[in-house]
């Protein structure tokens, strides 16, 4: 094939002709070894006001990902068509080996290959160009790979053992893929303490599911101790992703480890406990395990002093794996000590921007009592008749030693306006500072709820540890098929080990004090759900934990200042316009209860200052409006108006540059929103982008009618571009390029598709032509506008 000729293929005939040959020719299983068009990850979610979308431009996907096997990716192939040079994808290839911590990257545009080596030896070139028939083999590439990552020949074995691989095809994520293989690596190299950091919601679970798996059936790991503080904890992991262990697993129960079982799953309390008639861990040898896995590790297991730690130092020749969604606990206290650096950490932050995470805004609101104190006057008394005791109360004392209870009412109020005005059946969690403060809340948030809550008893629900009732309606809050109950307030009980996909609002009013527990408790609605329409969550903070705890290195910084009356509109605007005896879930969940509460009922609350931020893609401060990121969006993509107006009417399709437009995230429906006007997507661009006065698709359709453009025609296809020109009006210009628009009314009257596009104007091209210039003239006045 000639070079004019080989200029004109399309990058997918470049790969299909020349590249995806060069690969099977070195030897490469295409089958086994070849992954072709693989998403790394899916983009970024935009948030501004409540409209979101998902930046398809920042998606990294990758043309060829080369495995020595499945699970064990070697090197990224980068494909380009013809008209660019051999190198011209390398860069893009680069990045994605970087990602993917892989020495090998690639590109080539069918004439050849060019090569960047990270793991070439000093003076060797890093960079080299081969041609097609010189692409090299797998075995090649896995020593390049064990050579980058310190691979040694007797490690290949545990390092080669295959993933657990389901009937659904369900593979790892590239960042869980990094997380497994790096692990195992560790563990191969001898490593016993072994650290991961993941943030909560990217799967620590599945995680460590296959790191078990691989260890387990390289019998590098015969016995294995999963082990967990909360009991919904072990239960979600024994029946979902644990569930491939089958027979071979066990639940530690009635504080006894049975030797028939080779993976255990047990909450630490029921394996010790103060007494040593409880220390359940000693009833077998040291040596009993070989693994042990520690879940949420950041939960003081560490501590010298802890009952985590003791089991541990108990089978301290087991191989031990932390997981966290926190790498320190206390800056006094890490377990960075005790288990060594991360071998692996995929922050919040990073997980928002590859778009596997939920971004989040955050509504902060100060309320008078809290951040100017309140002194009692002299001789006030408590609602029990008790003198109040004279001293300054502040923010630190608000529902654990004094209960303002028109203050709790402020609170709840103020979350049923913000619901009532986006949604009122969004999945919904308020922590409170004991279960005493969640059942109060619960109260108010009913009152201010009123008919919704009336008409519906578990709308709202207590879901703490001595409320079997509320514990009960659990499963129901976090299944995405069921309506209720929308609302819950807790203490700790929720804190973890809680998979709420759809929750959507998180509400602080509870006193933070713990890093840790403030990730926690953010986990809850960092999960994206889009079946459920769940794209983004909020954080309303009465507590400033979420200025106490910023983290932007990890969580990205939230992000957009709002500061309105009491009076004002909750919503940020655009600044524009238990059944056995270890079932102890309620461990952490009586803070404060034992404690005697001064009750006050009549000192008012108010507001005296609200703001909102929101978490940019990037973790960077991001001020502006939907309609502003449009504008900004649309503006990189054309130069000018003019330019917009020129590609506008050269576009065989128009529909191809509003696809291409929704890759860099601006849909036009979230656009038409934030106008508010039924506006035709040209007029509704030119108007974001470059300040246009906007015309309807009806004001344009009637200019076209004024015109005697139609004369030109016959009569049957005179009638076709009329209705088409009426379709336009109703329905928009994507309507009209599809072709089977003419299999709708009113064209059945006038004939079927193929009798209109050949009878009326004389073939395809004829039709083709009649609808490039029927589109010529609805935007005909825009170039002169």
């Amino acid at each position: 094939m000639d070079k004019v000729e080989k200029q004109k293929l399309s990058e997918g005939d470049i790969c299909d002709l020349f590249i995806t040959p060069a690969i099977k020719q070195a030897g490469w299983d295409q089958f086994k070894q070849v992954r072709r068009e693989v998403t790394l990850t899916p983009g970024p979610i935009i948030v501004r006001g409540n409209l979101s979308s998902r930046n398809k431009k920042k998606k990294k996907f990758a043309d060829y990902v080369l495995s020595w096997q499945p699970g064990l990716p070697l090197a990224i192939v980068e494909a380009k068509d013809n008209k660019h040079g051999v190198s011209d994808g390398l860069q893009q290839a680069l990045g994605y080996s970087e990602i993917l911590d892989l020495p090998s990257a690639f590109s080539s545009n069918g004439d050849g290959f060019a090569q960047h080596n990270r793991a070439a030896a000093d003076g060797e070139d890093i960079e080299t160009s081969f041609g097609m028939n010189d692409f090299p083999d797998a075995e090649s590439l896995y020593a390049r790979y064990c050579l980058f990552h310190g691979v040694e020949p007797d490690e290949k074995p545990l390092v080669e053992q295959p993933y657990y691989l389901d009937s659904s095809g369900k593979e790892p994520r590239y960042y869980q893929v990094e997380a497994i293989n790096r692990t195992i690596e560790a563990i191969a190299k001898g490593q016993r303490r072994v650290l991961l950091v993941m943030a909560t919601g990217t799967g620590k679970t599945y995680t460590t599911f296959q790191i078990i798996w691989r260890l387990w059936k390289a019998k590098q790991a015969k016995r294995i101790l999963f082990l967990a503080d909360r009991n919904i904890l072990v239960d979600q992991t024994l029946v979902n992703d644990f569930k491939p262990f089958g027979e071979a697993m066990t639940k530690v129960r009635n504080r006894k480890i049975d030797p028939a079982y080779e993976i255990h799953l047990g909450l630490y309390q029921a394996l010790t406990g103060p007494e040593e008639t409880e220390k359940t861990f000693k009833s077998v040898s040291r040596d009993f395990f070989d693994l042990i896995v520690i879940d949420e590790c950041h939960r003081g297991s560490v501590s010298e002093d802890s009952a985590w730690r003791e089991i541990l130092d108990y089978f301290s020749g087991a191989i031990q794996v932390g997981m966290t969604a926190t790498p320190k606990e206390t800056e006094y206290e890490s377990n960075i000590t005790y288990f060594g650096d991360p071998v692996y950490t995929y922050t919040l932050k990073q997980g928002i921007e590859d778009g596997f995470l939920a971004p989040y805004k955050v509504i902060r609101i100060d309320i008078d009592k809290d951040v100017l104190g309140w002194i009692p006057p002299a001789g006030m008394v408590d609602d029990l008749g008790n003198p109040v005791e004279q001293r300054e109360y502040n923010r630190a004392d608000m529902d654990r030693i004094l209960v303002l209870n028109q203050r709790t009412k402020l609170v709840a109020t103020r979350v049923m306006q913000y619901l009532n005005a986006t949604d009122p059946m969004a999945k919904t969690i308020i922590f409170c500072e004991d279960i005493d403060h969640a059942e109060r809340m619960r109260k108010a948030i009913v009152n201010a709820a009123g008919k919704i809550a009336r008409d519906n008893p578990r709308y709202v629900m207590r879901i703490t540890g001595d409320s079997v009732e509320g514990k009960a309606q659990l499963d129901n809050f976090i299944d995405p098929e069921q309506p209720f109950p929308v609302i819950v307030t807790t203490s700790q009980l929720l804190t973890t080990g809680v998979d709420a996909k759809t929750c959507k609002l998180i509400v602080l009013d509870q006193t933070i004090k713990s890093m840790t527990i403030f990730k926690q408790i953010i986990g809850r609605g960092t999960r994206i759900d889009e079946d459920n329409n769940k794209f983004f969550f909020t954080i309303m903070d009465f507590k400033k934990a979420t200025e106490l705890f910023r983290d932007d290195a990890f969580d990205g910084a939230p992000v957009v200042i709002y500061e309105p009356d009491d009076d004002d509109d909750p919503v940020p605007p655009d600044p524009e316009e238990p059944d056995d005896d270890d079932d102890n879930d309620n461990v952490d969940d009586d803070t404060g209860s034992g404690t005697t509460k001064i009750v006050v009922s009549g000192v008012t609350a108010r507001i005296i200052a609200e703001r909102i931020e929101y978490v940019g893609s990037d973790g960077k401060l991001i001020t502006e409006s939907y309609r502003d990121y449009a504008r900004t969006a649309i503006m990189s993509e054309f130069s000018s108006l003019d330019d917009f107006i020129r590609r506008w009417n050269e576009a065989e399709r128009k529909q191809a540059i509003i696809d291409e437009l929704e890759k860099h995230g601006v849909v036009l429906a979230n656009l038409q929103e934030a106008v508010g006007r039924d506006i035709g997507d040209f007029d509704l661009l030119a108007h974001i982008a470059y300040d246009q006065p906007p015309l309807t698709r009806r004001e344009r359709a009637e200019q076209v009618k004024k015109r005697n453009y139609f004369t030109k025609y016959g009569d049957t296809a005179r009638a076709v571009l009329q209705a088409l020109l009426d379709k336009y009006a109703d329905e928009g210009i994507a309507a009209i390029e599809d072709t089977k628009v003419l299999r709708l009314q009113p064209f059945h009257g006038i004939g079927t598709p193929l009798e209109i596009i050949k009878g009326a104007f004389g073939g395809k091209a004829g039709y083709d032509a009649a609808l490039s210039d029927l589109e010529h003239q609805i935007y005909e006045q825009a170039s002169n506008e």
